[in-house]
């Protein structure tokens, strides 16, 4: 008989709502991924590269022509200067960045402070390291990083704290005021960040995101995350970079070239064009986005949910409690799906203990207008 290495960790909560949206019909506003394509001078360059024969292993860092255009990236977005060569690696995929940087650095024994709610991911690549993650809640009502509990959960044993923002399932942001006190705090303590920034480039309203790759002092024991997928509405090429100081960057290579060893090949070829050619398309993502958002919210604002539109990501949270509060979020997201033909997630399953009484379920604006008209419409009669 086997023993698990993961005894608590099932089918997670995204596969059974996509799965149940397709079984029923609903509208999958569940899943975080677009029901659009990506741009077509992108989608254009895969085939050319497939086709010129651009098959074959990439580097293990990842194609230098890509590397260098993160770097650049990096350099207008945040003003930092990164190596292209010792600081900038490409994996296949966000999680997997997460999971390598973990790997590299967590040991039995060691400490992982996560905030709650926080994406499924996390934890398993810490247990499987032999780690342990000690769970903070943002506070409530903006989803806000509490220093006091922070300080409370810092412990000699604690080895990483694993940031997200623009945060999911929040939309919340950390500010550059907060990334200073956190410096503060563990500016003399041997702790490893994780900074998960994978909706760097869905802000809204004006407000900027604040990059740990532009906070120096943190930045020298970071692990910065992104994901190509989520900027350029292609979530299934599973195709994301990781930046850390050249230190840090040789040890997650080690578990890197173990793990996948290099990404998709001609996906890389085709986003090092992309980037060259188009650079102010992460620029325009912002505005296009927010337009999404508020166009979507603007369709709720008949309905008896109650929101605050996010400020970044790409999912809004709705509060139910005028509708059915005698339902919990698992129970009130399956009932939407099965009734009403919207699939949400409940926001619930991101804690290790949900607050009591939370009514919140989450819904991914990152759709066609069509599509969020139809979910609109039909959030509205409920």
């Amino acid at each position: 008989m086997i023993t698990s290495k993961l005894p608590n960790v099932g089918t997670t909560i995204f596969t059974t709502m996509s799965q149940l949206a397709a079984e029923t019909g609903a509208l999958n506003l569940s899943q975080g991924f677009p029901d659009f394509n990506g741009p077509q001078g992108l989608l254009d360059a895969v085939g050319k590269h497939v086709a010129s024969g651009h098959n074959q292993y990439s580097p293990m860092t990842g194609l230098p022509a890509l590397r260098q255009q993160v770097a650049a990236k990096i350099a207008r977005s945040y003003g930092a200067t990164v190596n292209a060569d010792t600081e900038v690696t490409i994996t296949p995929g966000a999680t997997a960045a997460i999971f390598c940087a973990i790997q590299a650095v967590i040991r039995s024994g060691d400490e992982v402070i996560v905030f709650d709610p926080s994406y499924d991911s996390y934890e398993p690549s810490v247990e499987l390291a032999g780690g342990r993650c000690v769970h903070v809640q943002l506070s409530l009502p903006g989803f806000a990083l509490d220093f006091e509990q922070i300080q409370a959960a810092l412990s000699p044993h604690t080895r990483m704290i694993i940031l997200n923002t623009p945060h999911n399932p929040t939309g919340a942001l950390i500010s550059r005021a907060e990334l200073d006190q956190l410096a503060d705090l563990i500016r003399h303590r041997d702790i490893y960040l994780v900074s998960d920034e994978v909706y760097e480039h869905l802000v809204f309203d004006g407000v900027p995101h604040v990059s740990v790759l532009a906070h120096e002092e943190l930045y020298q024991r970071a692990f910065v995350v992104s994901s190509f997928g989520k900027t350029y509405h292609v979530t299934g090429w599973k195709t994301g970079y990781v930046v850390a100081p050249p230190a840090l960057t040789a040890e997650l290579r080690k578990v890197h070239q173990y793990v996948n060893f290099c990404g998709v090949t001609p996906l890389q070829f085709a986003l090092a064009d992309f980037m060259a050619d188009h650079p102010e398309h992460v620029d325009e993502l912002p505005a296009f986005y927010q337009a999404k958002r508020d166009l979507f919210c603007d369709l709720l604002a008949p309905s008896r949910f109650s929101f605050v539109r996010v400020t970044g990501t790409y999912f809004q949270l709705v509060d139910y409690s005028r509708i059915r509060p005698d339902l919990d979020d698992v129970a009130m997201s399956l009932w939407m799906t099965r009734e009403h033909g919207v699939a949400t997630i409940p926001v619930s399953v991101f804690y290790q203990n949900p607050p009591q009484g939370q009514r919140l379920v989450r819904l991914c604006f990152a759709k066609r207008e069509e599509t969020l008209r139809q979910a609109a419409e039909k959030l509205c009669v409920i």
